[in-house]
């Protein structure tokens, strides 16, 4: 009777010890949620969808290592999750994405595909941290390079993880400085932001690095609305040119480079996105030698560290539809997560004062941040479209049998350019 009157004044004890410990102890299992704001239905649903694939398996690397470690009031070691949030390519939906997130308790929110969007993105989280400071939102953009987000829109709260677009095109004028075939090229792009700022800088870079060049032609057209580009390419072919510089992405240049090849246009594309989302298998043997794009990292990137990364992805999404990695975005999640492990805690201020330094390595791959502006520095690589099997090219896009050859690579100091950033900060 003893015995069992003191196990029940022990579990009673133990019941009111539990009850007074403070909360935390108990949340510490709780994830950190990140929000996708994105394209996931409409017309540039397959890039929204491209984007999740890279970030969810990023989010499962660093979960698969234990999570993020933080220190007992930051709930111990907590598990990254990823939420998704359709935009559906429409400004007004992300900001009502944006509130949502909020309001299911998301401090950090990712975003990318549309320059316009970031740029309202940014404007209303400026909004939010200053009017509730108590629940601030970092934004973290992994492909609105619109130059003007980290010059005269920088914000402290926004972090960009890809080269904006003065830095992608000056990695292709590199090449195309050095292309003496070419004497006239024609300028198109998709009539927003972005689109207006890569015909802007075209216009500027060659001016500067190729005065001989005449741009025969110089259009913008609706952004995911048009259909048939063979109007298009009739011009770009009636023109003369011998190249196209285009930062078109999505259906928009898949169906662009199509109507190209099948108006017989024979000229050469320096795109910053033509080397997947199916534009290779578009253009098919008439991209040859012809078809350029910039990025980050190409999946043919010399070096064992920079294949194995690779084959892993294919191993994780095997189906040729789903072969799009980018390295920035596992980058961006490597330097979130290690920005909150130095900062010991997830609120937005400290992650940031955390992440303006942070510097991170993935299979060979080099990326740090510059606290002025935001701007991720990193190198660059220009990659030349050729048959899977051929010199350089052991690997294709999406089982196309055509891949990138690796034919420049720009180190990061000399793809960084100068910011014109006034940044605001916080009161710490």
């Amino acid at each position: 009777m003893l015995l069992k009157f003191f196990f029940k004044a022990l579990c009673a004890s133990v019941v009111c010890a539990a009850a007074l410990l403070p909360h935390f102890v108990f949340a510490q299992s709780e994830p950190i949620k990140i929000a996708l704001i994105e394209s996931l239905s409409g017309p540039f649903a397959n890039t929204g969808e491209a984007v999740f694939r890279n970030l969810y398996w990023a989010t499962e690397r660093v979960n698969a290592r234990g999570g993020v470690k933080l220190g007992a009031a930051a709930g111990g070691t907590r598990k990254l999750q990823l939420e998704r949030y359709d935009s559906k390519g429409q400004n007004e939906e992300a900001l009502s994405a944006l509130r949502s997130a909020i309001d299911d308790g998301v401090q950090f929110v990712m975003q990318g595909n549309s320059s316009a969007t970031a740029a309202v993105l940014i404007d209303a989280i400026n909004k939010h941290n200053e009017r509730e400071p108590q629940r601030r939102v970092l934004f973290l953009n992994y492909a609105a390079v619109d130059p003007a987000l980290t010059n005269e829109k920088c914000s402290f709260w926004h972090f960009r993880f890809d080269a904006h677009a003065d830095m992608r095109l000056a990695a292709l004028m590199e090449v195309l400085k050095d292309d003496a075939s070419v004497q006239r090229v024609y300028l198109i792009g998709q009539d927003y932001s972005f689109g207006q700022a890569v015909s802007r800088e075209a216009r500027r870079q060659l001016g500067v690095l190729r005065a001989d060049v005449q741009v025969v032609g110089d259009e913008l057209h609706p952004l995911g609305r048009v259909k048939d580009f063979a109007p298009y390419a009739a011009k770009i072919k009636a023109s003369g040119a011998q190249a196209v510089i285009t930062g078109n992405w999505g259906n928009d240049l898949t169906l662009l480079v199509k109507a190209a090849k099948e108006s017989g246009f024979e000229g050469k594309f320096y795109t910053f996105y033509g080397n997947a989302l199916g534009a290779p298998a578009a253009i098919g043997d008439a991209g040859l030698d012809r078809v350029l794009a910039v990025a980050e990292w190409l999946p043919n990137a010399p070096g064992a560290p920079s294949e194995a990364f690779y084959q892993s992805f294919r191993q994780r999404f095997p189906k040729p539809a789903d072969d799009y990695v980018h390295m920035r975005m596992q980058l961006m999640v490597q330097a979130l997560a290690q920005a909150m492990e130095a900062a010991g805690s997830t609120q937005p201020l400290a992650v940031a004062q955390q992440l303006e330094r942070a510097s991170v390595t993935l299979a060979g791959q080099h990326g740090s941040m510059r606290a002025s502006d935001h701007q991720f520095q990193q190198a660059l690589m220009v990659g030349l479209m050729q048959r899977q099997g051929s010199a350089g090219v052991k690997f294709d896009v999406e089982g196309s049998g055509y891949g990138f050859k690796v034919i420049r690579q720009i180190p990061a100091a000399r793809a960084e350019l100068p910011s014109r950033c006034k940044m605001e900060r916080p009161a710490s």
